[in-house]
């Protein structure tokens, strides 16, 4: 089951410092969902995790909606 994020109503950039700050408690190989309203996410949330060694597992988007579903990967 993965942990939840609710990044609603937020704006760039604070859906990935929230995912950021989620991420930073949880362990390598857990999973969290992120729902999210800002577009924006669909670049900036991959780029973060990309940058950060986390995986991009399934997006999903149900009209203003969007849903990550992410992968925690090693810490540095």
């Amino acid at each position: 089951m993965p942990h939840q994020l609710d990044a609603r109503r937020l704006l760039c950039p604070m859906p990935v410092i929230r995912v950021q700050n989620k991420v930073a408690e949880l362990h390598p190989g857990e999973t969290i969902e992120v729902v999210c309203t800002d577009p924006g996410v669909l670049n900036d949330i991959p780029a973060w995790c990309r940058i950060n060694g986390h995986k991009v597992l399934d997006t999903c988007q149900d009209g203003n909606e969007i849903t990550l579903l992410i992968e925690v990967g090693e810490a540095d």
